[in-house]
């Protein structure tokens, strides 16, 4: 036990030394929105309702609800913050790892070779995927259910018995609800029947692997064995079977499975074979890897695939032929073909050709064949023992050093487009999202740059004409942005994100009734879409219509609470109704959402000053100065703040500055001349007041003030000339 522990404690150590800096990761912009930061169910955390939610959805083309109510136990533990996110992933890793350690260990009884395929496991790069990506989730959490699985697997066959039957049911059960590629772990048990538990033979095994369970009864046929044995698989199957319908439904449900005119069936043979032999080679060399490898679609190389399955033919029948002596090699082998066969692309799922995160658990049947196999060659020789450790650890330090240089490429969205679409070529998708992460960044002559790339290999690619749309309208194009849009819409008529999008633009433009139009036709495509509902508030604003845009806002923070532009906008109209407080929570809201927006500072500190609390507002004016230095409307409204607490040389600064920004704003030319005239520099008042009026001429309080220092130009005239100095 005491070796075990400090074994536990190595493989804990290289891990964590790899993973740990994953907790300074941002989350990417693909699909960790689907499954987190743009996902109100999930953001809501562990209620009825998202329970309800997380059992009913086929939400993202699946049906894991497991893996739902991870990420919402995540979101109510760590909120947004992506740390806690990472680590949840980092943590299920390790699990994993210890857990396939420790199964691996009492099955065979070889403690030096199961380190080597747990280690293996652990910090192979091409597992890297599934830990460092949390949209990910559900491959680190349902192979934890796999494990567990395995070992209670283990205790049944030590000792038969309904109770431990039952919990390994009830596990694989569990598995299944965190991810639907565990369907093949009935035959795997079927594998591990035959080594290392031995319950059925077909040859003579290796003196040096024997099982630990009891080997069965020489009185047997072995066909009779393996038909009980197989007859004991019976409720797996059905639970397999059953989630592969489920999974099947809800991915053509939503789209994700290609039809057979996109991908035709013997593209599809054939890239599956090419890509059992590619992912052998990225596990001999892992180099050039990507978050994403594009379809090569009517361009692969038919005489590549056949290359390909022929020799995954030959490799078959030599492991099969060599099984006799060495029954590892058969069970290593069909553990990877068995286990990889649910996303090989056979089914096309997605517009992937392969992807890294689905080697995850076929990758465990290979790694099994090179630790017995690396250590049946090397005890052999003169120093085998000394060879063998040797090259464990260099093997080991490599692919330490690969995982954590990889690594490295998934601290941002930009980082890892950037590193995908220099690893990969005609990849649309990537310059699709490096574009994204480019305008978040405010880059938006490199983010066309990128949009367009994505056209340019996929011209009727639907996201990239929507996203080049939206930057072309940031920077003032609106007749592209305009053309953009309605392409994206003939291409993809029935997304509501696009709906959504070209309605916004609409409102923009001032066509208050398309925008409506569009928005109403999103919300009949996905009728829980917060951001329409905000949106919508935003034209009834524009219309004058408070009342339904405050409903609409309502509406909006009931799917998603924690929407800071709706909390935002909400508050405004609250305190034009005088609401003050109930503006302020809803204000204070916002900020703990999101505390970098400056118009929610300077929202929230002119509430304040309605309220009388100006020193509490002073600090939100000057938070939101330093967020946007150039924001006049706070300059303007820090001065009247300041002004009202009779600090008029720091109000007249901050007036100064504003009008610095924006010559024309008539509010900040009228405050100034108050300030002037409580200084008793009436000229430069009047000066002020004109000004505002000539930029505003129906601005009333400028048109009373301009009176009134003229009346006070005049009574201070009658008074020099009664002192006798006109």
């Amino acid at each position: 036990m005491r070796r075990e522990l400090l074994i536990c404690l190595l493989l804990s150590s290289i891990t964590l030394a790899v993973y740990w800096q994953v907790r300074n990761h941002e989350f990417v912009i693909y699909d960790d929105d689907l499954y987190v930061t743009e996902n109100p169910h999930v953001q809501a955390g562990l209620t009825r309702e998202s329970l309800k939610w997380a059992f009913t959805t086929t939400w993202a083309s699946n049906w894991h609800p497991l893996t739902w109510l991870s990420h919402m136990l995540d979101c109510q533990l760590y909120e947004l913050n992506p740390s806690g996110h990472h680590l949840t992933n980092v943590f299920l890793h390790l699990a994993n790892t210890l857990l396939l350690f420790l199964v691996l260990k009492r099955m065979t009884g070889a403690a030096g070779k199961s380190i080597v395929v747990a280690a293996l496991f652990a910090l192979h790069p091409l597992h890297l995927q599934s830990v460092a990506w949390v949209a990910e989730r559900k491959d680190v959490l349902s192979t934890l259910f796999l494990m567990l699985t395995l070992w209670a697997y283990l205790r049944y066959v030590e000792g038969p018995g309904l109770n431990r039957y039952l919990l390994t049911l009830l596990l694989f059960a569990l598995g299944l609800l965190a991810k639907p590629m565990l369907v093949t772990l009935p035959f795997v048990l079927l594998l591990l029947d035959y080594w290392p538990l031995e319950r059925y033979r077909i040859g003579p095994s290796d003196d040096d692997t024997r099982a630990t369970a009891p080997a069965p009864s020489h009185g047997k046929e072995p066909r009779s064995i393996f038909f009980r044995l197989l007859s004991e698989k019976v409720p797996f199957f059905v639970l397999a079977a059953g989630s592969s319908i489920v999974t099947f439904l809800a991915q053509q449900g939503g789209g994700a499975i290609k039809t057979v005119e996109v991908f035709p069936v013997k593209i599809r043979i054939a890239n599956a074979l090419l890509s059992y032999v590619n992912y052998i080679g990225k596990m001999i060399w892992p180099h050039r890897l990507a978050v994403l490898y594009p379809h090569p679609g009517s361009s692969l190389s038919m005489w590549q695939a056949a290359g390909a399955g022929l020799l995954l033919a030959c490799l078959s029948i030599a492991t099969v032929r060599a099984a006799l002596r060495h029954p590892y090699l058969a069970v290593g082998w069909f553990w990877y073909l068995g286990t990889l066969l649910p996303v090989i692309g056979l089914v096309q799922v997605g517009s992937q050709a392969m992807a890294d995160r689905y080697t995850y658990v076929p990758l465990i049947g290979l790694f099994i064949i090179v630790a017995w196999g690396m250590f049946e060659l090397l005890e052999r020789t003169r120093h085998g023992q000394i060879l063998l450790v040797f090259s464990s650890v260099v093997m080991i330090s490599l692919l330490m050093i690969l995982s954590w240089a990889q690594a490295r490429h998934w601290r941002t969205s930009v980082t890892l487009f950037e590193h995908t679409v220099q690893v990969t070529s005609n990849n649309y998708l990537a310059h699709n999202n490096l574009g994204a992460a480019m305008f978040e960044q405010g880059k938006l002559d490199e983010a066309i740059l990128h949009y367009a790339r994505a056209l340019e290999i996929k011209p009727n690619y639907w996201s990239a004409h929507n996203n080049l749309a939206l930057v072309l309208a940031e920077q003032g194009k609106l007749k592209e942005a305009f053309d953009h849009y309605q392409e994206a819409l003939k291409i993809k008529p029935h997304d509501a994100g696009i709906h959504n999008n070209f309605g916004t633009f609409l409102a923009q433009q001032g066509k208050l009734d398309q925008a409506i139009a569009h928005f109403s036709r999103a919300l009949e495509l996905k009728p829980d879409f917060a951001e329409v509902y905000s949106n919508l508030g935003n034209v009834f604003k524009q219309q004058g219509k408070m009342d339904k845009a405050i409903a609409h806002y309502y509406k909006a923070l009931e799917i998603k609470p924690n929407h800071a532009e709706a909390h935002n906008n909400l508050g405004v109209l609250l305190a034009k109704q005088g609401k003050l407080k109930e503006a302020r929570r809803h204000y204070s809201e916002a900020l703990r959402l999101n505390p970098d927006s400056a118009e929610t500072h300077n929202n929230l500190a002119v509430t304040l000053v309605e309220l009388e609390e100006i020193e509490a507002a002073i600090p939100h004016y000057a938070k939101a100065l330093d967020l946007q230095p150039d924001y006049a409307e706070a300059h303007n409204n820090l001065g009247n703040a300041l002004s009202q607490q009779g600090k008029l040389k720091e109000a007249l600064a901050s007036f100064t500055k504003a009008l610095e920004i924006r010559p024309n704003y008539p509010e900040a030319q009228n405050n100034l001349g108050v300030a002037l005239a409580r200084q008793g520099r009436l000229n430069e008042a009047i000066a002020h007041f004109n000004e505002a009026l000539r930029l505003k001429p129906d601005y009333v309080p400028a048109r009373a003030n301009l009176e009134r220092a003229l009346q006070m130009m005049t009574r201070a005239d009658e008074a020099a000339i009664t002192r006798g100095n006109p």
